[in-house]
């Protein structure tokens, strides 16, 4: 198979000793000309110190490079904590011989711990020379921490009569839920795209991709998105039919590598779509949807492939949403386990039970009282998340 690239772009990945197995654990992206960027990060109220820089340097909209580690978040460190996220971001700008505020750093691993400036720094050289076109796999195993596998994806479009690429990499695990979703996304065009238009456009990308997902309920420090856009195919998005197209692409990509990360969560089994429809507004639906999807007790429940209808009716109940339990309607795929909130039967719970044993499946609730629609991803809770996050930092 074809390695991603994407013209005027490459990526690296490699060890700089951060973490205890010797993975690699350090990567870099780098744009050969400005590019237009735009970022999400986390709504958490603790920030990393990569996320407070970048959350600076981003308003510029122009970005040449992005270096991001693993095995340290650089997080509830303190002063010392930007000072080595600028003295990152510094020994990259000197090897690149590009400015220092249009290079962007991100970090992903245990809070609270300081981060081996030196190993970093030290690193930067070996960092450069890894740099390649197809280098984007090496920078998606760079960023993992309990991912099973490295996540990146490829697509092309045609705007007019250029082709134009789009690369993605991240990363994510556990620590996920919306307000934006816990984890790190780097995606990179040859498109020219203007700050301002990528901005919302990466914006609405990922309130329908990395915005709807769930693994354990919890949000991050780090959660940092970022797109660069350099123009170096000659595509040109510049009108409404050629943001359409792009638009669709990154809606897609982005969505592909969400449901990737949920079906890679932490010890996870399933993944599993919670969809609340009939609801009064489509708030009203995401509140439900978002509930449920965050449960214990459902999640539980579909580790072990029970079809316990009855939580899944609780979780719903205690969004702060009223509506109709007697008008209420559940399926599982295609299977209606609860009619006008009441169960279906014996029958029905087999086949529920089956479904269930699926490694993909939708959970449907149907409130009957409305157009309102939403949809959240999550997956079940396992034996092996509980061990993973019991000695995470040993």
């Amino acid at each position: 198979m074809t390695a991603p690239t994407c013209s005027g772009l490459q990526a690296a990945g490699i060890a700089a000793g951060l973490k205890k197995n010797g993975q690699p654990d350090l990567g870099l992206i780098y744009s050969e000309t400005t590019a237009s960027a735009a970022a999400v990060f986390t709504r958490n109220v603790v920030q990393a110190a990569p996320v407070m820089l970048d959350r600076q340097r981003i308003q510029s909209g122009r970005c040449r490079a992005i270096v991001v580690n693993s095995g340290n978040a650089n997080c509830c460190n303190g002063e010392n904590g930007m000072r080595d996220a600028i003295a990152t971001s510094a020994a990259v700008a000197r090897a690149l011989n590009v400015p220092e505020d249009e290079v962007l750093v991100a970090s992903t691993g245990v809070i609270g711990q300081p981060l081996p400036i030196e190993r970093v720094t030290g690193a930067v050289p070996a960092l450069v020379a890894d740099l390649s076109g197809d280098g984007f796999e090496r920078l998606a195993a760079a960023i993992m921490t309990t991912d099973t596998e490295p996540k990146c994806l490829h697509r092309q479009g045609r705007i007019g009569d250029r082709t134009f690429n789009l690369v993605a990499v991240a990363k994510g695990a556990g620590m996920i839920r919306p307000d934006m979703a816990t984890m790190l996304c780097f995606a990179v065009t040859d498109a020219a795209i203007e700050a301002v238009l990528l901005d919302a456009m990466l914006h609405r990308a990922v309130d329908q991709s990395f915005n709807r997902i769930t693994i354990d309920g919890d949000t991050s420090t780090n959660d940092t998105a970022i797109l660069l856009a350099n123009g170096s195919s000659g595509a040109v998005v510049n009108n409404v039919a050629a943001q359409a197209v792009f638009q669709a692409l990154l809606d897609a990509m982005l969505l592909d590598l969400a449901k990737w990360l949920v079906r890679d969560g932490e010890g996870a089994n399933k993944l599993v779509e919670v969809r609340v429809q009939g609801a009064g507004s489509d708030e009203e639906a995401r509140r439900i949807a978002d509930t449920v999807a965050n449960s214990p007790l459902v999640k539980t429940a579909l580790f072990g492939e029970d079809a316990n209808w009855g939580r899944i009716l609780g979780a719903a109940g205690r969004a702060g949403v009223t509506f109709d339990p007697a008008r209420t309607d559940l399926y599982f795929d295609d299977v209606r386990m609860v009619a006008a909130g009441v169960g279906c039967g014996a029958e029905a719970e087999a086949a529920a039970t089956a479904v269930l044993k699926q490694p993909e499946l939708k959970i449907t609730l149907d409130l009957n009282a409305g157009a309102g629609a939403a949809s959240v991803l999550t997956c079940d809770f396992s034996l092996e998340y509980v061990r993973i996050n019991a000695d995470y930092r040993s």
